[in-house]
């Protein structure tokens, strides 16, 4: 139950932070995965073109080779399908760019085209959840092709050389299935148990207490999701769905459950060992029915159409400004517009901060090792290396340390084609991450989202609706189990949910106030009725009825 006190109201706009942007956070648990992979794509094409002498073919082999650094966190038959479909996406970018570069030599026009196409990415990647890296990868690659010299009769080889590459980072994210099948839903099970042991230290009334509960409803509903990708199911993905059923009952009644027991089950999931086999009621071990059916893509396309406006209309003008600047490089303004775009006003200026700061050190980091990348091709290979892992290490901590290796990395691409002066080099870049970070968050703040309101009015309404439907679902005399454990997980997905978009709409501007008493509101009646649901099922230690339907009251 949560014990925050409600507001009535939320002010218009809100005050920037600046606190804690840079600080970092703890790295990634996985975070040797991508930066394994991508060294492994990019490694092979570049030392092969390296010894034919074509390093000015590099650019068209990375953009397949980054492909390596998406979907890590997903199960490997889910995985497979995700990577074809980055692949595709990259060369349908790449190949747009190509044929616009090579049709016109306009930079205004290949500046219009690099800003739809990085607003088309960004709608794709967030209604897709394609990510990390989301967007920003699929972006750089289209807009610094776009700003390659091209003909269309080299469009084709080119795209079949991104073709190839790309190809060759699928079998690279999908070889560590020959050692560890289960590791992805493994994991994310573990993070799952880790989150609601988290919650259970609090008591359900600690300090932190309503963070650390939608942390572990996130972890658990992200765990199914991974489970339900899986395929047909295994005697491995019964034992992890029964463990994911002991994280949401502690999410339920954190007095209850023993956080050191699912620290332990989690550790135990480390490796390739046996899955630990917990006990459950017969009906309820029968009864894993996952989270809710995943909605239609079209219909989580229409809440991202302010997010699409400000990318396009960002993109483009942070492009423009930096050719009135007379910037050689336009598509730096353009991607550093499009990496900031966060899902509210208040994270997006977070990210402005982050890319302003990182791209500045890796400027300088840049000058540090131009001597040395400067001693041949192959110094020139093996620095790009260096950064490409460099940089997946240290993202995850916090995005401006990333950065701090992305942006030499970005620079040496440039000196495939040959060698350049570096002091041109970092000038445009510091001067379009700082063009690209301003203009790109004035548009943020122009465009504005005033459907985060409405959003948050139907997330209420759903959760009521769910919290309805599992209360009548209770108050039956004999109702299945397959009924309970249904109105309880749809129940838990529905609050999820509602804790999600109600954080979207806090961090935007220029919207009416929020019903956050409203939304305090339905979390601690929701949560009450989840507690009631997992003790008629058999989840907890029973209690008096009188009490239980108390518990299932709004």
């Amino acid at each position: 139950m949560s014990s925050a006190s409600p507001t009535p109201s939320t002010p218009l706009a809100r005050h920037l932070p600046l606190a804690g942007v840079l600080r970092l956070g703890r790295p990634s648990e996985i975070w040797f995965k991508p930066a394994l992979s991508v060294v492994a794509a990019i490694a092979p094409p570049a030392f092969t073109l390296l010894a034919l002498g074509r390093l000015d073919l590099v650019m068209y082999a990375m953009a397949g080779s980054l492909c390596a650094l998406y979907a890590h966190s997903r199960p490997y038959a889910a995985r497979a399908r995700a990577l074809v479909w980055v692949v595709l996406g990259m060369l349908g970018g790449v190949g747009v760019a190509l044929v616009a570069a090579s049709l016109t030599g306009s930079a205004v026009v290949l500046v219009t085209v690099g800003a739809l196409l990085a607003a088309a990415q960004k709608v794709l990647c967030d209604a897709t959840r394609v990510g990390p890296p989301g967007n920003v990868v699929l972006t750089f690659v289209s807009s610094a092709s776009l700003f390659a010299p091209q003909t269309l009769a080299q469009v084709p080889g080119h795209l079949a050389l991104a073709a190839a590459t790309g190809a060759w980072a699928w079998l690279v994210c999908m070889a560590p299935a020959l050692v560890r099948p289960h590791g992805p839903e493994r994991r994310a099970t573990a993070a799952a148990l880790k989150a609601a042991a988290g919650y259970a230290d609090t008591g359900g009334t600690g300090e932190g207490h309503a963070r650390a509960r939608a942390a572990g409803y996130a972890a658990v509903q992200a765990a199914w999701q991974s489970l339900l990708s899986t395929g047909a199911p295994s005697r491995t993905r019964r034992a992890l769905e029964r463990l994911v059923v002991r994280a949401e009952v502690a999410l339920a009644a954190p007095t209850q459950a023993e956080a050191g027991r699912l620290r332990a089950w989690a550790g135990s999931l480390r490796g390739t060992g046996p899955v630990p086999e917990t006990a459950l009621p017969h009906a309820a071990a029968d009864e894993l029915l996952g989270v809710a059916a995943a909605r239609p893509l079209w219909s989580k396309l229409g809440p991202l159409t302010p997010l699409a406006a400000r990318t396009a209309l960002g993109c483009a003008l942070a492009g423009y400004a930096s050719l009135a600047l007379g910037i050689g490089r336009p598509y730096w303004a353009l991607v550093t517009a499009a990496s900031l775009y966060q899902a509210n006003i208040t994270l997006t200026w977070s990210r402005a901060v982050q890319r302003v700061v990182g791209n500045v050190v890796g400027v300088l980091v840049f000058l540090a090792v131009v001597p040395l990348a400067h001693l041949g091709p192959a110094a020139l290979v093996l620095c790009c290396l260096a950064f490409s892992f460099g940089a997946e290490v240290l993202i995850s901590r916090n995005y401006w340390l990333g950065s701090v290796c992305v942006t030499p990395m970005a620079l040496l691409i440039t000196e495939f084609a040959g060698y350049q002066e570096a002091g041109t080099l970092m000038t445009e870049r510091v001067v379009d991450t700082v063009v690209g970070a301003l203009v790109g968050f004035v548009a943020a703040v122009a465009v504005t989202n005033r459907r985060a309101g409405d959003r948050v009015e139907r997330a209420l309404a759903a959760a009521d609706r769910a919290r309805e439907h599992t209360a009548r679902v209770l108050a039956e005399p004999d109702p299945g189990p397959s009924a309970l454990e249904s109105a309880r997980r749809g129940l838990a997905v529905a609050l999820s949910d509602l804790r999600v978009t109600a954080d979207a709409a806090a961090g935007e501007w220029w919207q009416r106030a929020l019903p956050q008493e409203r939304v305090v509101l339905a979390e601690q009646s929701g949560h009450r009725t989840l507690a009631a649901t997992a003790r008629r099922q058999g989840l907890l230690p029973y209690r008096d009825p009188a009490t239980e339907t108390e518990d299932a009251r709004p």
